[in-house]
């Protein structure tokens, strides 16, 4: 992609005039195990049913703004009321309008590095101040660090599970309480909102749909500084037939689950190579391997194998995060790994 010129960026706002074109070093590869997507892809038996909503969808009409069924349809299956929940395109505008709507100057956002590096990116892009506090060295939230820097912020971003480390955030962090979800304590905290993504379990990653269960009161205010139509009709109607089948998506879920448990395993026995995985909670792997930019060159190189290259982030040093692929897929990863490290 092309930088942004000096002559441009004389232009730009101060506040972006530092940021760069977002790059997820996409590549051509016969395995792509980079960007934690769900490579088992729409259930046959659902396929047919969302090729014919989208087919019969009216392309010549602007879509629903609010998202009209699929909107109903998220709040039936969370048990919310309709006015609890806004759609978007893709979890990043919803992240986005959190930022204009809630951020800016003296509004500030706690987050946990490291984490999904969007957070800083939108926070840079309104003039949000951002305090980071940063995780323990086995990448768990320093949960009473994180309580204390909220007193004085406006946002706070905790991720579960994180990216790209894949662990769960703990549920007695938002209230001292065991778990993993906090769905269920929407109707007690009004400032409190989840955010979930079609891109995974769903498999319509290339669809671009997300969205926020909250008070009605912060639904609102989304709403309000969302831009119109932002979810397509073609969009929408997607989204829709794979909610109302979404008992079909369950066995490709299962599936990761379990291979996810194997894939660790194998990286574990890669230990004496220096290989280092911990544990994950998500659909990818964080792992740590000597000389990491080196081996995921040569994967993308000489194997075809593309995985997520973050060794040069700060608390990441020599690691990549490798998404859990079909059977085939981390067998052939575990094995070129096992070939480079052992300098084959």
């Amino acid at each position: 992609m092309t930088g942004i010129t000096p002559e441009v960026r004389a232009l730009v706002r101060p506040s972006a005039a530092a940021l760069e074109p977002y790059d997820p070093a996409f590549s051509p590869v016969e395995v792509i195990l980079s960007a934690n997507e769900n490579n088992y892809g729409i259930p046959p038996e659902v396929a047919p049913v969302l090729a014919k909503a989208v087919t019969e969808a009216a392309w010549n009409r602007y879509p629903v703004p609010l998202g009209g069924e699929l909107r109903n349809q998220l709040a039936a299956w969370h048990g919310v009321a309709p006015e609890q929940v806004i759609v978007g395109n893709g979890g990043d505008e919803l992240l986005f309008n959190f930022f204009l709507a809630f951020g800016g100057a003296g509004h500030a956002l706690v987050s946990c590095p490291p984490t999904f590096s969007v957070y800083g990116l939108y926070a840079s892009m309104v003039e949000t101040p951002v305090v980071e506090v940063p995780r323990e060295k086995d990448f768990a939230p320093n949960v009473d660090a994180l309580i204390e820097a909220a007193r004085t912020a406006t946002l706070v971003v905790v991720t579960s599970p994180n990216n790209p480390t894949g662990d769960l955030f703990p549920r007695e962090g938002v209230r001292r309480d065991p778990g993993s979800t906090v769905e269920d304590m929407l109707g007690e905290y009004q400032n409190l909102a989840v955010l979930h993504t079609f891109s995974k379990a769903f498999a319509l990653a290339g669809a671009r749909v997300g969205y926020v269960l909250a008070s009605p009161a912060v639904v609102a205010a989304l709403a309000a500084v969302r831009q119109p139509y932002s979810v397509s009709v073609l969009d929408q109607a997607a989204a829709l037939a794979a909610v109302t089948h979404r008992d079909a998506f369950q066995p490709a879920i299962q599936a990761i689950r379990q291979d996810r448990s194997r894939l660790s395993n194998m990286l574990g026995g890669l230990a004496p190579l220096g290989v280092r995985v911990w544990p994950s909670q998500a659909n990818f792997l964080c792992v740590r391997v000597p000389h990491a930019h080196e081996v995921w060159c040569r994967l993308r190189d000489e194997h075809s194998i593309l995985v997520r290259d973050f060794s040069s982030t700060p608390g990441l040093e020599d690691c990549l995060r490798i998404t859990v692929g079909k059977p085939e897929e981390n067998d052939l990863v575990v094995a070129a790994l096992t070939s480079i490290l052992k300098g084959e």
